[in-house]
C-alpha cells in the first residue's frame, strides 16, 4: 500500500511539473498576445463606437466562428442582445454558428464552405456589421463569409491570430493577435470582445437621455 501511495505521489509530482511548465509557457504567449491587442486599442475602440451607432440606428450585428471561436461569436451576440455593464435596450445580434438548423441544412445541401456565407446572404443588409473570428485566419467557411459580406456591402471585421492570413486579407478591418497557440489567441479574442462591448457602452452613454426611453431594467 505504501509503495502504491509513493508511486501515486511521484506520478502526481510529474504531472504537476508538466502543468507548471505549460502554464509558464502559456502565460508568456498570452502576455505577447495581450501586448499586441493593447497596441491595437484604438481600432478596438473605433469598432465599439461604430457598432454603437450602427445598432442604435436599427442595424444588425452578425457573427461567426468555428469551435472555440464559435462560442466567442455567440458570447458577443449575447452581450449585444442582453447587456455588458449597464442596462440599455436590446440590439440585434445574430450568431451564425449558433443557428443549428440553418447550419446543418446548408452543410448538407451546399457543403461546409458555405455554412456561413449563405446565412450572410440571407440575413445581411448593406452596412450591417459582420464580425468573423478565426485563430488561424484560414478557415475556408469563415473566409467565404467575409467575401460574401463584402460583396453584399456589409462591413466585415475580423479577429484573427498572426497576420498575414486569408481572413485578414478578405476583411475590411482586422485585429490580429500575436500569439503562437490557439488557446492564447482565443483568450485574447475574448478580452477584445469585452473591450468592444465596453467601448459600445461608453459611446451609448453619451446618448443616455434618448436611450432611457427604451431601456430594460432588470
Amino acid at each position: 500500500m505504501r509503495d502504491r501511495l509513493l508511486g501515486y505521489r511521484a506520478r502526481m509530482t510529474g504531472i504537476s511539473g508538466m502543468t507548471s511548465s505549460w502554464l509558464d509557457d502559456h502565460v508568456d504567449d498570452l502576455r505577447n498576445g495581450m501586448d499586441s491587442l493593447v497596441r491595437q486599442q484604438h481600432q478596438v475602440a473605433a469598432w465599439g463606437a461604430a457598432l454603437a451607432a450602427h445598432l442604435a440606428s436599427g442595424g444588425r450585428l452578425l457573427t461567426a466562428g468555428n469551435g472555440g471561436s464559435a462560442a466567442e461569436a455567440q458570447h458577443l451576440t449575447a452581450e449585444v442582445v442582453g447587456k455588458f455593464d449597464r442596462d440599455r435596450r436590446p440590439f440585434s445580434g445574430i450568431c451564425l454558428s449558433a443557428e443549428s438548423s440553418s447550419f446543418t441544412a446548408i452543410l448538407n445541401d451546399y457543403g461546409a464552405d458555405q455554412v456561413f456565407a449563405r446565412q450572410v446572404a440571407g440575413h445581411g443588409r448593406v452596412d450591417d456589421v459582420l464580425v468573423l473570428m478565426s485563430t488561424s485566419g484560414r478557415s475556408a467557411n469563415v473566409v467565404r463569409a467575409a467575401r460574401a459580406g463584402r460583396d453584399l456591402g456589409l462591413r466585415v471585421w475580423a479577429l484573427t491570430g498572426r497576420t498575414p492570413n486569408p481572413l485578414a486579407r478578405a476583411a475590411d478591418e482586422v485585429v490580429s493577435v500575436d500569439a503562437t497557440s490557439t488557446a492564447a489567441v482565443q483568450e485574447v479574442h475574448l478580452v477584445a470582445l469585452h473591450a468592444i462591448c465596453a467601448a459600445l457602452d461608453q459611446a451609448l452613454q453619451g446618448a443616455a437621455p434618448r436611450e432611457a426611453a427604451g431601456m430594460i431594467v432588470g
